[in-house]
């Protein structure tokens, strides 16, 4: 029945956007909760005109169509149920498959999804240049990768690796910068002190203190990452 599949088609498809990239409620329904809601919709639509057209064949199709839509409906109401759960799963997916992808609600505020790891992965800009970091609390200063500092228009040739620092590996130096722009999404902070670890020292950049305690707060939110700029401040020196 090409109108049943096409409507079924267009509530699934609302379903899986909303579960991927919305962050607000709807209508007083959380994100996950209305995208069920909608897929429930298609898929019910779905099923009912496999017994309509089970029907049409024989009685005995149609009988079978109404057992296993039974069935299917039953597994939907036992997931739904669990939404919690699978909103945990869903937030892992999107963290290891968009690797450092985040969203920017209306607000301004940018959420990023926790990794399988445990971990945030942020994208960002370095003096305009693309950038990926770790959310790292435990960092006092944003550090770069020395792989990446040439690409991120950092003066590799002038750097000095005279500050002692901690690594899981052990101490090793690294050098004093100050990046002059640093983005995150809408969140642009300038003059940004910074280090740059000697090569092989880390396999990531580091999104420290020295950015975020600039901002006007940050938060973990069961497995989103949640950063807040400062009210009415696009960018700022520090």
């Amino acid at each position: 029945m090409p109108g049943i599949g096409a409507v079924s088609s267009l509530l699934l498809g609302a379903a899986f956007l909303i579960a991927l990239v919305r962050e607000e409620p709807i209508a007083d329904l959380e994100p996950l909760e209305a995208a069920m809601l909608l897929g429930l919709g298609g898929l019910c639509l779905i099923l009912a005109g496999s017994i309509i057209d089970g029907f049409r064949r024989h009685w005995t199709y149609g009988v079978q169509s109404v057992a296993v839509s039974g069935g299917i409906l039953v597994a939907l109401l036992v997931a739904y149920g669990s939404r919690s759960e699978l909103q945990t799963v869903l937030d892992r997916a999107i963290g290891d498959i968009s690797l450092g992808r985040t969203v920017v609600t209306p607000e301004g505020e940018v959420v990023a999804a926790r990794r399988s790891d445990g971990s945030f992965i942020v994208s960002g800009k370095v003096n305009g240049h693309e950038a990926r970091f770790i959310f790292d609390t435990g960092a006092s200063t944003v550090v770069l990768r020395a792989e990446n500092a040439a690409a991120l228009g950092i003066k590799t040739d002038a750097l000095n690796y005279s500050i002692p620092v901690s690594t899981a590996n052990g101490t090793a130096l690294a050098a004093p910068i100050v990046i002059e722009r640093l983005s995150v999404g809408p969140i642009t902070e300038r003059n940004v002190r910074a280090l740059v670890a000697r090569s092989g020292v880390l396999h990531a950049n580091l999104l420290g203190m020295t950015f975020l305690e600039r901002l006007a707060s940050y938060e973990v939110r069961g497995n989103r990452l949640i950063l807040r700029g400062k009210d009415g401040e696009v960018s700022r020196s520090g």
